[in-house]
């Protein structure tokens, strides 16, 4: 299957997941377009988790269908794979590996060869200003600086798509601000961003927005747009509109 059919990075129809009874993932629909930083928002037990992990290959759907840069999401996961980026706040480096050796590692599991992994480690690590930590661990680094790195290393290998599940938590407002300039200069690359946040500030950032309530798409558009229909000045609003009625809660 060809990505150049299609305008589309992440096309979702009817894409649901069960586990038995519960429904997590409620036949959700949308697209997302080439180069668009797409916001994914919804409470905690919404469904964004189950929904990512379907998107990435590591979740078979229950059914509908769904294609990532191009790839089946039911027979294709491993060629979806090769194709994304990931980085999760809960998970993104080896804090007992150096800065250099975090980069070679995730490089080498993208495929990248030797040669090519030496010639962009050095020109990532001089543009971060990680000279002189280089050979640091990385458990050593301030949190901002880990976070840059990791979202530098998801995209290393110049994925299509990159997934970022609330990238930007635990860090100050200017450090998040610095992190979506790398955003923004990825998207202006090519690169499809599919992110998760719960700083509602940041779906301001955002070409798009969708929020999710029980499992179901309940809302999908800009945010100035949101912002009209739901005759409100902030994203904050307008999500707290949609998840005070929301019947699921929890992790």
């Amino acid at each position: 299957m060809s990505t150049t059919a299609t305008p589309h990075s992440i096309v979702a129809d009817g894409l649901t997941k069960r586990f038995g009874d519960f429904v997590a993932v409620d036949a959700v629909s949308f697209r997302v377009n080439k180069g668009e930083i797409f916001g994914f928002l919804g409470a905690n037990g919404a469904g964004k988790t189950t929904a990512i992990r379907m998107l990435c290959g590591l979740s078979i759907p229950t059914s509908g269908k769904g294609t990532v840069a191009g790839f089946d999401v039911y027979t294709q996961t491993e060629r979806i794979k090769r194709n994304i980026g990931y980085m999760s706040q809960k998970f993104s480096l080896y804090e007992d590996l150096s800065v250099t050796e975090n980069i070679e590692f995730f490089a080498g599991i993208y495929g990248l060869s030797r040669d090519r992994i030496r010639t962009k480690r050095e020109e990532l690590i001089a543009k971060l200003g990680l000279v002189q930590e280089a050979d640091k661990l990385v458990g050593a680094l301030p949190l901002g600086w880990k976070q840059k790195l990791a979202f530098s290393v998801a995209v290393f290998h110049q994925p299509q798509i990159v997934f970022l599940d609330e990238p930007t938590g635990g860090v100050d407002p200017v450090t998040r601000r610095q992190f979506w300039d790398l955003i923004y200069e990825a998207a202006d690359a090519g690169i499809t961003v599919f992110v998760t946040t719960h700083y509602l500030d940041e779906a301001e950032y955002c070409d798009r927005v969708s929020i999710m309530v029980d499992g179901r798409i309940a809302a999908l558009d800009t945010p100035t747009e949101l912002k009209k229909q739901f005759g409100t000045g902030t994203m904050d609003s307008v999500f707290y509109e949609l998840a005070r009625g929301a019947k699921r809660g929890g992790a």
